[in-house]
């Protein structure tokens, strides 16, 4: 499954991401208080389409460098619960429900693209 962020004001400017990243970078969206809750529950579903505003896209853009990549040097990674490791993906799957929480986790340079873009665009929606 995938996600993709597709820009309000410019035709073809889009990010697109695995639910592997996305899911981790929607709870650390959540962490900044960017945006209200109902809002972030519904960034977590594909195909929502939900809108984040222009004002909310900087909001996230400005959280994560500010907050988060700060915390990130750009050899390790931040998982969903906000913890991280240095220790790099193998692209194991990991099924027992005790250690699911590893399949999903970002970059410090994956972080900085999103951020990029969240400051670039005129807003955007999710799908």
């Amino acid at each position: 499954m995938s996600f993709t962020l597709i820009d309000s004001g410019s035709e073809g400017y889009e990010f697109s991401t695995s639910v592997w990243h996305w899911k981790a970078a929607v709870e650390i969206i959540k962490s900044l208080d960017a945006l209200s809750e109902g809002t972030v529950r519904q960034m977590g579903y594909n195909a929502m389409g939900i809108r984040i505003s222009q004002e909310e896209a900087k909001k996230i853009a400005d959280g994560i460098r500010g907050d988060i990549l700060p915390k990130l040097a750009p050899n390790k990674r931040m998982f969903a619960d906000l913890s991280i490791t240095d220790e790099p993906d193998d692209g194991t799957i990991y099924r027992d429900e005790d250690e699911q929480w590893k399949n999903y986790s970002v970059t410090h340079d994956w972080l900085a693209e999103l951020a990029d873009f969240c400051e670039r665009t005129k807003g955007f929606q999710i799908f």
